[in-house]
């Protein structure tokens, strides 16, 4: 009867039902062996392992640098790979072979080694755990099978399909807590990992970071971020303030990291400079010569890609002087409160817009591009007079992700690990993905998010 249960759950590469005689398999009759590999920057997946290892799991981590190595304790379950990218994809075979893996576990899954990765552990049968910064960020993180994104299962699932499912499930979605988390913490990971990759990485000689940036770049810039914290702070606060108590009416246009993977995998654009020359180029035909237009950067944005010099010299381009403001990061609720509308590639930060019933245009693949609530009138057009989003199935489609992919807590924060934590591990070793898990009523109940001092 166990081989047949591990037959049935790895023929299905989403983590399929595993059923055997009508009885759903449990989540270890099986010995389960999950093999991680790059993961979010700081402790999450050290202490993921840790409690995989308590429920009877073995967890094995493979290194491609020095950071990697830091934020991995248990040495004797490190797996060094110090080679070119060529040669990965058999190095992976050889280690799903020589462990027994049956589950790979990572972090995004565009990069070039995750992949490789994902298309052979198909090729195994593996079952396939992505994680992802949350589709409703801050306050959730993204938990699914095969693919995230636009990879997602949620990019072939209509809004009727979500509505059949919720109607078995009528629980109210939780609501968002006050405060969640710091930016500073995720900063301070990610300055840390960077100086171990660079000043540590010896022993990885032919280590090429996936984002295409030096990995100099990467420790400066999350360095100049912590170290200039206050200054962009009190410059945000100014130039906020200004826009709020401005009387004219304004859009936003919400910026992503360029070198993101979500950026640079699902976006038809090949640099933020290209999506912002049609944004203001369409703002000049279509928008009203008494709204403004307010770009917003994405809050870890470094401003190496001098987005300020590019802006202006378009504004000019497009005689927009004055009608255009550019904001560094910070909180964007207050902004959204008075925007008339909202503009991105296919950031996350959409669906705070969305959630406040805010007419959305975007442009790359991303699972909230549902044509009830996203726009796709040509943009110029979008500027003059947007066609509000149907809020009754953005709320069916938001419930949905709550009670399916969404997972309460966060990668940073050590409470928000500890929240994380109280979940994702049933929902790893349970038989099926989270949307089959709710579709088939075996899905456990959802945490309420707990306000965080």
């Amino acid at each position: 009867m166990t081989g047949q249960v591990c037959l049935d759950m790895r023929n299905d590469r989403h983590g399929g039902q595993g059923r055997v005689g009508g009885r759903k398999a449990g989540p270890l009759d099986e010995k389960r062996v999950f093999l991680f590999l790059q993961g979010p920057h700081g402790p999450y997946f050290q202490q993921l392992a840790a409690m995989m290892r308590t429920a009877g799991a073995d967890c094995w981590r493979v290194g491609f640098n020095a950071g990697d190595a830091f934020f991995w304790r248990d040495k004797a379950g490190y797996i060094p790979f110090d080679y070119g990218l060529e040669k990965w994809g058999n190095r992976f075979d050889q280690i799903v072979a020589d462990k027994a893996v049956t589950d790979i576990v990572l972090y995004g899954d565009a990069r070039p080694i995750h992949a490789e990765a994902i298309a052979r552990a198909h090729i195994h049968g593996l079952t396939i755990h992505v994680f992802e910064e949350g589709y409703l960020r801050p306050y959730w993180i993204s938990y699914e099978r095969g693919g995230s994104n636009g990879h997602s299962r949620l990019m072939q699932m209509s809004v009727e399909e979500m509505r059949d499912v919720l109607a078995k499930s009528p629980v109210e979605p939780p609501v968002s807590p006050a405060r969640w988390g710091d930016m500073r913490q995720h900063i301070f990971y990610g300055a840390l990992y960077h100086f171990f990759v660079m000043f540590n990485n010896r022993a990885y000689a032919n280590f090429t970071p996936h984002r295409g940036v030096p990995v100099a770049r990467e420790f400066l810039g999350y360095l100049k971020g912590l170290l200039l914290m206050p200054v962009t702070s009190a410059e945000r606060r100014i130039a906020s303030r200004r826009i709020r108590l401005g009387r004219f009416p304004y859009h936003i246009a919400l910026l992503q990291l360029e070198h993101d993977s979500s950026f640079q995998t699902h976006s038809p654009f090949a640099t933020m400079a290209d999506f912002l020359e049609e944004v203001l180029q369409a703002f000049a035909e279509g928008a009203p010569r008494h709204h403004h237009l307010v770009i917003k950067a994405h809050p870890l944005d470094d401003g190496n890609i001098g987005l300020r010099r590019q802006i202006r010299a378009l504004a000019e381009r497009y005689d927009l002087k004055g009608r255009v403001h550019f904001l560094r990061g910070g909180k964007l609720a207050e902004l959204l409160a008075d925007t008339r509308t909202a503009v991105t590639v296919n950031s996350t930060a959409g669906q705070q817009a969305l959630y406040r019933g805010i007419p959305l245009r975007s442009f790359g693949k991303a699972v909230y591009n549902k044509p009830e609530f996203v726009s796709s009138q040509p943009l110029a057009e979008f500027f003059a007079g947007a066609i509000r989003p149907d809020r009754q199935a953005y709320g069916d489609y938001r419930r949905y992700l709550l009670e399916t992919s969404q997972v309460a807590g966060g990668f940073y924060s050590a409470r928000a690990r500890r929240q994380l934590l109280r979940q994702i591990v049933d929902m790893m070793l349970a038989p099926e993905d989270p949307y089959e898990a709710l579709k088939s009523g075996t899905a456990a109940p959802r945490q309420q998010l707990r306000i965080v001092p």
